[in-house]
C-alpha cells in the first residue's frame, strides 16, 4: 500500500488541484498511484499547471535549500550543472528568450539529459506554438511527477 502524505505529493507537483486529487486515500501501489496522478494532471486547467511551473528553478539553476523537491531538483539538473561555460550561457539565454516568448518557465524532464540535450530541446521549442509548447509542457510535467512518485516510494520504502 501507499499512501503519501500532501507534503510528500508537494514535493512531486506543486499544484494545490493536483495534490487535493491525489492525496488522502491509499493505493495499491506504485502503478495506481500513478494512474490517479495521471488523471489529475490531465484534469488541470493551465493556471493550475502555471502553478506547478512556479515551483521548478530554471534550467541551469541550482535549487537551493534542503527540501526533498530542492535535493530531487538538483539531482534532476545533475546533467546541466557540469556544463561548460559556453553551454551555461545558452542556457541563460535561451531560458530568457523562452520565458519572454511563452511567460514561463522552459520546463523538461531533466532527468538522464546532458546538458546540450537540454539545450536542443530548448531551442526546438521556442519554435512551438502556444498551443503546441503547453502540450510539451503537460508532457513534461508529467514525466517529472511521474519520476518524483517512483523516487517517493523508493525513499518511504
Amino acid at each position: 500500500m501507499v499512501e503519501p502524505s500532501t507534503e510528500q505529493l508537494a514535493a512531486c507537483c506543486a499544484s494545490r488541484r493536483w495534490i487535493a486529487a491525489v492525496a488522502g486515500r491509499p493505493y495499491a501501489d506504485l502503478a495506481a498511484l500513478r494512474a490517479a496522478s495521471r488523471r489529475a494532471l490531465d484534469g488541470l486547467d493551465w493556471a493550475d499547471v502555471e502553478e506547478a511551473l512556479a515551483a521548478h528553478p530554471r534550467i541551469g539553476d541550482r535549487a537551493a535549500g534542503g527540501s526533498r523537491e530542492a535535493r530531487w531538483s538538483r539531482g534532476e539538473q545533475a546533467g546541466a550543472a557540469g556544463a561548460g561555460a559556453d553551454v551555461q550561457d545558452a542556457l541563460v539565454a535561451g531560458n530568457r528568450a523562452y520565458e519572454e516568448r511563452f511567460g514561463h518557465v522552459f520546463l523538461i524532464r531533466a532527468s538522464g539529459r546532458s546538458a546540450l540535450e537540454m539545450l536542443a530541446a530548448l531551442r526546438e521549442r521556442l519554435g512551438n506554438d502556444p498551443a503546441a509548447e503547453r502540450d510539451a509542457v503537460r508532457r513534461e510535467l508529467a514525466e517529472i511527477v511521474d519520476l518524483r512518485l517512483a523516487r517517493l516510494t523508493e525513499e518511504d520504502e
